[in-house]
């Protein structure tokens, strides 16, 4: 009887854990009926713990084996010694001509000196044009009658002035076959003789020509 008293009044370990729970949902619940403002905050810690990690291991690369020289290899070519003997050079002379003197110009900068030395400039030669037969018609001189009977050929050359109009104003004997030739050539020279006057830099100027003149006596004639 007394047994069994005992075993009602003892408390299974599931219940009292039942009831403590409860008992916290009942304690909890009255907080925040008390107290609103109280909110819960749950801390998790995490811990990490590192774990080595070892390196892959590689083979090593073995060194390259240094080639040792044979016997039979050819001996290294020698660098051939440098003289170091002076040489003596002496000036070449190409046979130049000494330059032209240099003419000193005065910058003018202040009377600071300076002078530049310039070659002075050599003018280019002047373009000259000879004077040029302007009528061939009105060239050829009249057959002299005499020499034209006689049945006689002939030829004349003179040096005739040309004036800057293109008119002959001088004549010269240089040769003639006879004198009734050049009389002829000379007349027709002063007479009807026209020139495209000499020019110099297309300036037109006086200057001498040379001109030579054929007589040959036709069978109609």
């Amino acid at each position: 009887m007394y047994a069994d008293r005992y075993a009602r009044r003892r408390i299974e370990p599931g219940s009292f854990a039942m009831a403590l729970a409860v008992n916290g949902a009942i304690l909890t619940g009255l907080v925040f009926f008390v107290n609103p403002n109280v909110s819960r905050h749950i801390e998790t810690i995490l811990t990490a713990t590192a774990i080595p990690v070892e390196p892959p291991k590689s083979d090593p690369v073995p060194p390259k084996p240094i080639p040792q020289p044979r016997a039979d290899d050819p001996l290294p070519r020698q660098a051939p010694e440098v003289s170091r003997t002076p040489i003596d050079l002496q000036p070449i002379d190409f046979g130049h001509s000494e330059p032209p003197p240099f003419t000193p110009v005065d910058l003018g900068n202040g009377g600071g000196g300076g002078t530049i030395p310039i070659e002075p400039i050599k003018p280019l030669p002047p373009v000259i044009v000879q004077p040029a037969i302007k009528d061939m018609a009105n060239f050829q001189p009249v057959y002299p009658a005499d020499e034209r009977r006689a049945g006689n050929g002939g030829r004349v050359e003179v040096r005739v002035l040309v004036g800057v109009d293109g008119r002959v104003k001088d004549i010269e004997r240089i040769s003639a076959t006879s004198d009734s030739f050049f009389e002829v050539t000379r007349r027709r020279a002063l007479e009807k003789w026209r020139f495209t006057p000499a020019t110099r830099d297309g300036i037109p100027f006086e200057t001498w020509r040379r001109i030579g003149v054929s007589f040959v006596l036709n069978e109609d004639q």
